[in-house]
């Protein structure tokens, strides 16, 4: 498909442009999508702003910023049109992080940790754009029934199956979640739909832990704002309250904050299993009381990407387990990318989920 399509091109911190390039081209084993909805992740944020390089071979744009998105298929390389995969009007979700099947990590299912692979967005030009090329076997058929926004969701959300499969939330259990993000409520719905017998949401803003209520937290904790209704200075002493003493049995943190990420151990049972999902800084370090942990026999994991578990995200949105009108707050144009990505850092107000409508039709 030759001609120009709008994007917004990245260039260095603080300097993003909507200019028209060239449509990209596609190999025999590539997709062209039609970008219809992109989120704005925190990735994208942390870019923009210069937080974090890119994975670009210097680190540096030029660069189309945007990875979580889905849009129809206009043109199907050599090798998926054979097989019959995908046609033109094809309706997918797309997996930006696409490794390379042929190295030992891979092998051996660890597609999270393949160093081969490359991720529109963040390696090679992503969907802050109308149009987008994707391998072919990173992108999956929609359900009936689920809208081109909801799709842009499960890009996050596979994320946080992955933290909640490592969790393995049994009958039951208590669950406490330190992070009332996008990432932390679909956690709070999962553990419910795992079969949680109650869930705690910790936070700092009473906004994004009220949305955390919808989605199906038993109990919501403010440990920062006095005047909240919410409030408790003693995070540990609350959680052995609400478990009259026992803990509790799954603690999971999608959160950077070094607070949360320590308070995690103190709140956790004798047995528990403690997931670590945010990703603070380089050079932070947690603090395991070695001794009590082993006599506690706590069991503490992380979790990185979505290796295998996006069929798993695909039917918690079409299941309604995820209520996506409950996760994104804002909604912006390609245009507007830029404003778009400022506002959902520095903007006031309320605010949760920004997506980037790049094409709102269905």
């Amino acid at each position: 498909m030759k001609g120009k399509m709008k994007a917004q091109v990245f260039y260095e911190p603080e300097v993003m442009r909507l200019e028209e390039i060239d449509i990209p081209q596609i190999a025999d084993d590539e997709v062209l999508v039609k970008v219809k909805y992109c989120g704005i992740c925190g990735s994208d944020i942390s870019y923009y702003y210069g937080h974090s390089p890119l994975g670009t071979a210097d680190g540096k744009g030029p660069l189309v910023l945007g990875h979580e998105f889905s849009g129809q298929v206009v043109e199907v390389g050599k090798i998926p049109a054979d097989k019959g995969l995908f046609k033109p009007g094809d309706r997918v979700i797309c997996n930006p992080v696409q490794q390379c099947n042929a190295c030992d990590m891979c092998a051996e299912g660890k597609f999270n940790l393949c160093a081969h692979g490359v991720v529109p967005g963040v390696s090679v030009n992503g969907a802050f754009a109308e149009y987008c090329v994707m391998k072919y076997t990173h992108l999956y058929h929609m359900p009936e029934g689920m809208t081109y926004k909801q799709a842009s969701i499960v890009e996050p959300l596979a994320c946080a199956a992955y933290g909640m499969k490592k969790l393995d939330v049994q009958l039951g259990d208590f669950v406490t979640v330190f992070g009332p993000g996008p990432i932390g409520n679909m956690m709070v719905a999962m553990a419910k739909a795992r079969g949680a017998s109650k869930v705690a949401l910790v936070g700092t803003r009473d906004y994004p832990l009220g949305i955390g209520k919808e989605c199906g937290a038993d109990y919501i904790i403010n440990i920062r704002d006095k005047n909240s209704p919410n409030y408790t200075d003693d995070i540990v002493g609350k959680i052995s309250e609400l478990t009259g003493g026992k803990m509790s049995e799954r603690v999971i943190v999608p959160t950077s904050n070094m607070e949360a990420l320590q308070k995690a151990l103190d709140v956790a049972a004798g047995g528990a299993t403690i997931v670590y999902f945010g990703l603070p800084g380089e050079g932070d370090m947690i603090q395991v009381p070695a001794l009590r942990s082993i006599q506690s026999d706590i069991n503490i994991r992380f979790a990185w990407l979505a290796p295998l578990v996006w069929p798993t995200a695909i039917k918690a949105v079409a299941a309604g387990i995820i209520d996506t009108d409950k996760i994104f707050t804002h909604e912006f144009s390609l245009e507007d990318a830029e404003k778009g990505i400022i506002f959902m850092k520095t903007g006031q107000g309320d605010k949760l989920k920004g997506v980037i409508a790049v094409d709102s039709s269905e």
